[in-house]
């Protein structure tokens, strides 16, 4: 499989050209690209065009851009009214949301990439009909949108009651949407199995997030690395490797101040899993 390192590592922090040299020079040959207004500023189209003139000269690929999910630049903790949800059911709400996501999309128009990947609701949220219809609403719009910019949405496993692998299928069969998915690797742990979910979910996955926690908190901790995972990694592997054409192998890791030298923590990741199908 295909390595691909989404900039989720190193979130906390503005993505520069010279983070993005250090990612190609250790031999990894794609990204995917997280839009949180700290790091990657989707409105910041001087952040933007500097970006996209460097991937012009670049062997580096943009496998995926990762939706925003917070529109400030703390991680929502300026307040509720920062949380970018298409599950919202205020007509208002659900508008500002998908509006924020489209110019994440439109990045593609100055830095091509295939996917977006896209969450219903946030995380330990609760079901409710008229979120799920919401959440409808919001993607029949944002999927002509992404469209008419050769972008693909991905729809992702998270924590919460929208989003495990039988209430996407579900949400698929009721509304007749062609998506496909993101298999998250440590979401599917803390929740119903990542054998479970893997099996309900391999037609349609498209692209994946390897990481690892405990089974309880979203630690995005590296595999084979970090200590407290509880992945069954052979496993998981042998899982991931039986469908490997149809997707590439996508770390997305914490950034932490214990991750002392991510890029490199990530490639001792990449080679540890890879060993796994020697």
């Amino acid at each position: 499989m295909k390595r691909v390192l989404s900039t989720h590592l190193l979130s906390n922090h503005r993505l520069t050209v010279a983070a993005l040299n250090r990612i190609m020079a250790a031999g990894i040959p794609a990204v995917e690209l997280f839009c949180a207004r700290q790091h990657l500023d989707y409105r910041d189209q001087s952040q933007v065009r500097e970006l996209a003139y460097w991937f012009q000269d670049s062997e580096l690929q943009v496998h995926a851009v990762h939706a925003p999910m917070f529109t400030d630049d703390v991680w929502g903790r300026s307040g509720p009214q920062s949380v970018i949800s298409i599950t919202q059911t205020a007509r208002a709400a659900r508008i500002a949301a998908v509006e924020e996501i489209k110019r994440a999309i439109e990045i593609a128009e100055l830095i091509p990439f295939r996917y977006l990947i896209q969450h219903i609701g946030v995380a330990g949220e609760e079901y409710q009909d008229a979120k799920a219809e919401a959440a409808f609403s919001a993607l029949e719009e944002l999927i002509v949108f992404a469209r008419q910019r050769g972008v693909e949405i991905l729809l992702e496993n998270i924590p919460n009651a929208f989003s495990s692998a039988r209430r996407l299928l579900q949400f698929l069969d009721v509304t007749h949407l062609d998506l496909h998915f993101v298999f998250d690797v440590g979401h599917a742990n803390m929740g119903e199995g990542v054998d479970a979910a893997f099996s309900l979910m391999r037609e349609r996955i498209r692209s994946t997030h390897v990481h690892d926690n405990d089974g309880q908190s979203d630690g995005h901790l590296v595999p084979l690395v970090s200590p407290g995972g509880t992945v069954d990694w052979p496993r998981t592997m042998r899982s991931l490797a039986s469908r490997g054409d149809q997707y590439p192998l996508v770390l997305e890791l914490k950034d932490t101040p214990e991750v002392k030298h991510p890029i490199e923590t990530a490639l001792e990741s990449f080679e540890k899993l890879e060993s796994l199908l020697a």
